[in-house]
């Protein structure tokens, strides 16, 4: 199995959205995450872009739990805020079944 190298921002970012879910790991597939550094004036952090592909024949139900009330949802990242989070295009609903999701967030350090 390859593990992917991501910050603990953004480790601590896919295991919350999971989790607001009640979503095992293993019923969703972690296809593309990409952060990158973002400051402001007064704020460091990091803005991720990710791509979640949700299989099998409840994956309408388990997409919807994961991005229904998102941008209002609060997030426990320890050391970070999620300052925005959301949709970045509408789910793409595959020949199989399955459901994409394609989500953007921004993380600030506390």
């Amino acid at each position: 199995m390859m593990k992917l190298a991501i910050s603990p921002a953004a480790a601590g970012l896919l295991r919350a959205l999971l989790a607001r879910g009640g979503i095992d790991r293993d019923r969703i597939l972690l296809t593309e995450f990409r952060s990158t550094d973002w400051q402001s004036l007064t704020f460091v952090g990091e803005r991720h872009e990710m791509e979640l592909r949700v299989p099998g024949p409840e994956a309408e139900q388990l997409a919807e739990r994961l991005t229904g009330g998102l941008a209002e949802d609060e997030f426990s990242i320890t050391g970070h805020i999620v300052a925005d989070i959301g949709l970045q295009r509408p789910p793409l609903h595959n020949s199989d079944g399955a459901i994409s999701l394609f989500l953007e967030a921004l993380t600030v350090a506390e």
